[in-house]
């Protein structure tokens, strides 16, 4: 995964409620094989028209919104299903990081799994963000190593997010290698173990 450290982009505004995980990527968006190249299926239903064409009202696709590094959204963000998918299409279009006041649990994890930065603020927090973005101009960044967000008027706003994955986004880091970074523990584990049940590993 790419290391998420210090992040500096286009901040785009979606303030809508309960957007949900087929909303993030419709169903019909999801035939590959593989983790990657979801970047087209997102919001498609709200991207593009009937025909195909991109619909020139959807945020994402005016400039500079169409390069945005961060998304700034209304409450309950991917609520629904658990599909991983959703979090693969805002990663592969670019998007390194999402601000809400609440998220869909496994919407959640599936982010810190794949190098996506879920950011939790309250609500006035989230407005003021969404305000200074739409008068202010789009840039912003996000510092993972301090936990702060610079919106564009300047004004520095504190987050918190797990110390665990603080730090696989700070290393770029999976779950497996996350576990590798221990592999040294989990050698001399299973070496004492071995002393204590010499039955467990005998090979019959």
């Amino acid at each position: 995964m790419k290391k998420f450290i210090k992040e500096s982009g286009v901040g785009a505004v979606l303030m809508r409620d309960n957007i949900d995980t087929d909303q993030i990527i419709p169903g019909h968006m999801m035939m590959k094989v593989g983790t990657e190249g979801f970047g087209d299926g997102l919001f498609a239903n709200w991207r593009y028209q009937a025909d195909g064409a991109a619909n020139p009202d959807f945020v994402l696709n005016q400039p500079p919104f169409d390069k945005t590094s961060f998304l700034v959204a209304g409450h309950n963000f991917g609520c629904g299903s658990s599909r991983e998918h959703a979090a693969w299409a805002i990663r592969d279009f670019g998007i390194r990081a999402v601000i809400a006041s609440s998220f869909g649990a496994i919407f959640m994890r599936n982010c810190y799994n794949n190098g996506l930065l879920p950011v939790v603020l309250p609500e006035a927090d989230v407005a003021a963000l969404s305000k200074a973005l739409t008068e202010g101009g789009p840039d912003m960044s996000i510092d993972l190593e301090n936990l702060e967000i610079v919106a564009p008027d300047g004004k520095i706003i504190s987050f918190t997010i797990p110390e665990i994955d603080r730090q696989r986004l700070l290393g770029g880091l999976d779950q497996i290698g996350a576990t590798l970074l221990r592999d040294d523990k989990i050698a001399a584990y299973q070496k004492q173990d071995q002393l204590r049940r010499p039955w467990v590993y005998a090979v019959v």
